[in-house]
């Protein structure tokens, strides 16, 4: 009888190892077959299943959804939303090796331009630069930035200058210390961050691929409802994107505050007031039809100097913090910092008053001190950033609050837009790079003007231009190959005819003259975009008061929140070269002096003074900065 109970029990035990056998194998291929998480085992037995993100190459102009996606990871937020933001990954960069000395040739107001495909995932880029051969073709060729010998110390504490402001306790995820920075556990196809040591050299930075910290100073949240996105097409026309910032302007909000403040109902009020303003007539300092709207231009310029403090955050060394460079190329972002550090009207000690956050680093020293040269990658200059973000975020509670919707930043450097997405990307961006394909958001986003500074005493030296009526040339473009536009203008246009002026570069003169003769001495200025879809070619048409021809598609054109630009500049999309002559000529000469007049008058809101005056570049950069923040508010 024992004997028959124990192999009835021994056959049962069998049995129930095969079923559970059976059960277990059903289960793994189940998971594998219907679940997006690439490892089995971890699904099974973990609650926190992170799925893979695909990226995404599709642009938005309504607000960002309620998720930041950092590489694959997701970071969700508490904040309500009307509407979704898909991050580009993929994007087209580029760089620019610009000589603090005047350039000697005197055709190159701008230097040569390198481009860079950024590619997200590996941290490679793979760079492209165009030179002309003998025979007038196109060929490629590699160039570098000139190395720097900079011993940079990544650490948190190289970003902190002590500068003795109040340390506020953090709210929930907020709790650790910005130098404390551990690798997250990373889910499958997420390469796991790296410490960020001190004393590490820029060679030693090339291949960090920190992207998110656990112990990150930037609060997570739950998911909110998504919104819906808008397709950008291959090509913006300037008509378009006239639409596009209509509807921004009707759909587009920033995150909602986590708690409320005083400073916002303060821009609440400021908004109330804006959109009802009192009708101008006849202002002798603002000329109606270069404005969307003169009369809320006006009330909103009075408001911002009656209203707004900005808090400009100490922490931050040398060189790419604080160091505000003021000739060359990509002396806005320079110039910005330097009048925005001491201004004694908009600059606030009291963060609690502060109605924005200003970042004040530089892209351009961003690129000089921390590129590796050969790297290919950018990388280290994205983790700089994301640590400095931590750095502020770990000592105050502001960033916090609003998810960084009241910080902004101001960079020219052309990798800025690509350097600036993730952990930057809600906050407002004023770019040179204004690009509608670089993730450049309608209604969030200023588009900065390039401005070429060979004179940091003098910015404004040789203001001004020969008389409509004493202009000889038709049209006027002088410059180096960059990118693929400038060879085919030259192709059609170069000693084609007389009165088109187009050249390559032009022969060696003092000072510019023969650029800033023919620019000073011609109706049409040809804008054309090289690698990158900005030119300091447009402020200098306006600055020797040539009418700008801009030939760049997807490029959006400076202060466009506020300028009726199409009252003063001519817009050529890129595919109409072959055609620009008759272009310009079926132009009216009663609508060219109109224009010409115009590019006068819009003149002052492009000139850096070294005391700001009213309406010049200075206010103006900060006011499209406060005039976008205050039609994104959404109160708690």
């Amino acid at each position: 009888m024992v004997r028959k109970f124990l192999s009835f029990f021994q056959v049962e035990t069998k049995r129930l190892l095969w079923l559970i056998g059976l059960t277990f194998a059903v289960m793994i291929v189940f998971q594998y077959v219907e679940l997006p998480y690439g490892n089995v085992w971890s699904s099974l037995f973990s609650t926190d299943k992170s799925p893979t993100a695909a990226s995404s190459t599709l642009q938005t102009a309504y607000p960002p959804s309620e998720s930041e996606i950092f590489d694959d990871l997701t970071i969700l937020n508490e904040f309500n939303s009307t509407g979704g933001h898909t991050i580009d990954i993929a994007s087209n960069t580029g760089n620019s090796e610009e000589k603090d000395a005047i350039p000697e040739d005197g055709s190159v107001m701008e230097q040569e331009r390198e481009s860079f495909r950024f590619d997200e995932e590996d941290g490679s880029s793979v760079r492209n630069t165009v030179q002309k051969s003998d025979n007038g073709s196109a060929m490629p060729m590699v160039r570098e930035p000139k190395q720097r010998n900079f011993n940079i110390n990544m650490d948190l504490n190289y970003l902190t200058n002590s500068s003795g402001e109040e340390n506020i306790t953090r709210s929930e995820h907020s709790s650790l210390s910005p130098s404390a920075i551990t690798p997250i556990d990373s889910p499958p196809h997420i390469n796991p961050p790296t410490n960020v040591n001190p004393n590490i050299t820029t060679s030693d930075l090339s291949n960090n691929s920190n992207i998110v910290s656990k112990n990150s100073p930037i609060s997570s949240a739950p998911e909110g409802k998504k919104g819906s996105y808008m397709p950008i097409p291959e090509v913006t026309t300037i008509s378009e994107m006239n639409n596009l910032l209509l509807q921004s302007r009707a759909s587009y909000r920033s995150m909602r505050p986590r708690w409320s403040s005083s400073v916002d109902q303060e821009l609440l009020q400021v908004r109330s007031e804006i959109e009802n303003a009192p009708i101008v007539n006849n202002d002798p300092s603002l000329y109606a039809p270069l404005y969307r709207n003169v009369s809320m231009f006006k009330r909103s310029y009075e408001l911002m100097e009656e209203t707004l403090k900005v808090y400009v955050y100490k922490e931050g060394a040398r060189p790419i913090l604080h160091n505000p460079f003021l000739r060359g190329l990509y002396a806005s972002e320079g110039w910005f910092m330097k009048l925005m550090e001491g201004s004694k009207s908009f600059v606030t000690r009291d963060p609690k008053k502060a109605h924005l956050f200003y970042l004040p680093f530089s892209s351009r020293m961003l690129e000089e001190t921390l590129y590796v040269r050969d790297s290919h990658s950018h990388r280290n200059l994205v983790q700089f950033l994301h640590n400095y973000v931590d750095l502020i975020a770990g000592k105050y509670r502001y960033w916090n609050r609003t998810g960084g919707t009241d910080h902004f930043l101001v960079a020219c450097h052309d990798w800025a837009p690509s350097e600036t997405r993730r952990r930057l990307d809600k906050c407002i961006k004023a770019l040179c790079n204004a690009d509608v394909k670089e993730s450049f958001v309608f209604g969030k986003d200023v588009s900065l003007p390039e401005t070429y500074v060979t004179n940091a005493q003098n910015p404004t030296r040789n203001l001004g231009g020969k008389p409509a009526s004493k202009k000889s040339n038709l049209a006027f473009f002088a410059g180096n190959m960059h990118g693929y536009v400038r060879p085919v203008l030259l192709q059609h246009w170069q000693n084609k005819d007389p009165d088109m002026k187009i050249f390559g570069t032009l022969p060696k003169s003092k000072n510019n003259r023969n650029y800033v003769q023919y620019m000073k001495s011609s109706k049409y200025c040809i804008c054309a975009k090289g690698y990158e879809v900005n030119s300091p070619r447009v402020v200098e048409a306006i600055f020797y008061e040539c009418v700008p021809v801009i030939i760049s598609d997807n490029f959006v054109p400076p202060f466009f929140e506020i300028l009726n630009w199409e009252s003063f500049a001519v817009f050529v999309l890129e595919k109409d070269i072959p055609n620009l002559k008759n272009i310009l000529l079926s132009i009216p000469r009663k609508r060219y002096l109109q224009m010409q007049m115009r590019v006068k008058k819009v003149q002052q809101h492009f000139l850096w003074h070294t005391k700001p005056v009213k309406y010049d570049i200075f206010h103006m950069i900060l006011h499209s900065i406060w005039y976008n923040r205050v039609f994104t508010l959404r109160a708690r």
